[in-house]
């Protein structure tokens, strides 16, 4: 078994979570079969932390990859396994169920992390395009929120999940989420890249103890197409980035990963290809970026979001904008 000297961050009580890790969102591209199969060849790397969901509808061959790998030796205390409460499963008795399936399926007696994938109930299914809609969606109720939430902080008590973790939130959901939760998020999962640094949300979280981790880290170039618009950018391709890359002798995607971790949030790459992800940890464990290349990646900043979030919206709102509070205030 292969071993990478991965560093750590320590989260607010003190546990530490890997500054890299595995994604397993396939997209449309790959089935369970060759995820499991990355995911068993990432930790055969030196990955230790692995990003899964119900919703990616492969948390079973990954668990696959998850007991292989401790059958050859990984103790179970190095792996960091996450997983995610969909949008169909805010009701309390569907959290328990889907948090029980996550557990079995993944072969583990307990998870590192459990998001909220998303703060909506509003679902779809598998494979619709940007203009689909839940007929029942509507916008955020932070009372029906807060009831899902200390479903979840019971299972803190249990044992059998260790943090939590919101993914997809604002900083005004989050403010009442502080305000009224026993036991707050240990860290948010959010999209971010060079072209989508969101400043002040990441700084919020920081100065919360709560840990940014990554979504999107290389800008996403498997995601969906519908998911695709004709304004996203491509962040290997901006000339700061490139032009660090050539003086590192290195791929853009490097850079993009060691300004990641350099910035101080937690990406979750995917590729299936072991070439790919072996060079993505090798990317963050040597040659750094200046002082100097740091400061010009932030002036690679151009807000552009990725992931807008479409078919969440509910009857009546403006736009994709509502889900993201960007007014400072929570949409009725």
């Amino acid at each position: 078994m292969t071993t990478n000297p991965v560093p750590q961050k320590t989260l607010a009580d003190g546990t530490t979570l890997p500054v890299i890790g595995i994604g397993t969102f396939g997209s449309d591209k790959y089935g369970p079969d060759e995820v499991g199969e990355a995911v068993l060849g990432a930790i055969r790397a030196g990955y230790r932390l692995v990003d899964c969901a119900r919703v990616y509808n492969n948390e079973a061959r990954v668990g696959q990859a998850i007991a292989s790998a401790i059958a050859e030796g990984v103790p179970r205390a190095e792996l960091r396994v996450m997983s995610k409460i969909w949008n169909d499963a805010h009701e309390p008795g569907r959290a328990l169920a889907s948090v029980a399936a996550s557990l079995a399926e993944l072969r583990v007696d307990y998870l590192d992390v459990l998001y909220v994938h998303w703060p909506f109930p509003n679902s779809h299914d598998p494979g619709v395009d940007v203009n689909s809609r839940d007929a029942h969606a509507r916008p955020y109720h932070h009372d029906a929120f807060m009831a899902l939430w200390r479903t979840l902080e019971g299972l803190v008590d249990q044992g059998v999940v260790r943090h939590l973790g919101t993914s997809n939130m604002t900083i005004p959901k989050l403010d009442l989420l502080l305000r009224d939760a026993r036991i707050a998020p240990a860290v948010n999962e959010m999209e971010l890249h060079p072209c989508f640094q969101q400043g002040r949300l990441f700084q919020y979280c920081l100065d919360h103890a709560i840990q940014p981790v990554a979504y999107c880290p290389l800008g996403s170039p498997s995601r969906p197409e519908r998911d695709r618009t004709p304004d996203d950018l491509s962040d290997v391709d901006q000339p700061v980035v490139r032009q660090i890359a050539l003086a590192h002798g290195c791929h853009p995607v490097a850079v993009c990963l060691k300004w990641a971790v350099q910035r101080g949030q937690i990406p979750i790459p995917f590729s299936v290809k072991p070439a790919q992800y072996e060079a993505n940890l090798a990317a963050i464990v040597d040659d750094p970026l200046s002082p100097a290349e740091m400061d010009a990646m932030a002036s690679v900043e151009r807000n552009n979001r990725l992931v807008k979030g479409q078919v969440f919206l509910w009857p009546g709102a403006e736009s994709w904008l509502d889900l993201w509070d960007v007014d400072g205030s929570i949409p009725e």
